[in-house]
C-alpha cells in the first residue's frame, strides 16, 4: 500500500527557510508526478507544487512561486521541497501526494511561521 512520510517541518522565523523531505514506498515512485500541498487551520486544502516523474518540469502555486523549490531523488524515493523566505501565512500542515493531485497523501508535517 501507498506510504507517504513527511519529515522537516518546524518552527522558522518570517524570512527564514525550511526544507521538507517525503518518504514514499509501496509504489515506483519513479514513475509517478509527486506533489506537495498543504492545510491551514479552518482553511480548505491548497495544491502548492508539483513536479513529473522525471523531473524534467515542475510547476508551482503563485503564492509560493520564486519561494519554494520542489524536487526529488528517484534512488532514495524521496520527495524535497526547499521553503525560503517564509511568510506568517505559510503556516499549515504540508503534505506530499502521489500524483498532482492531493487526494492520495501523507499525514503532513507542521510548519509555524512566526517571531
Amino acid at each position: 500500500q501507498v506510504q507517504l512520510v513527511e519529515s522537516g517541518g518546524g518552527l522558522a522565523q518570517p524570512g527564514g527557510s525550511l526544507r521538507l523531505s517525503c518518504a514514499a514506498s509501496g509504489f515506483t515512485f519513479s514513475r509517478y508526478a509527486m506533489s506537495w500541498g498543504r492545510q491551514a487551520p479552518d482553511r480548505n486544502i491548497e495544491w502548492v507544487a508539483g513536479i513529473y516523474a522525471d523531473s524534467s518540469d515542475t510547476f508551482y502555486a503563485d503564492f509560493v512561486k520564486g519561494r519554494f523549490t520542489i524536487s526529488r531523488d528517484n534512488a532514495k524515493n524521496t520527495l524535497y521541497l526547499e521553503m525560503n523566505n517564509l511568510k506568517p501565512e505559510d503556516t499549515a500542515v504540508y503534505f506530499c501526494a502521489k500524483d498532482l493531485g492531493t487526494v492520495v497523501r501523507g499525514q503532513g508535517t507542521q510548519v509555524t511561521v512566526s517571531s
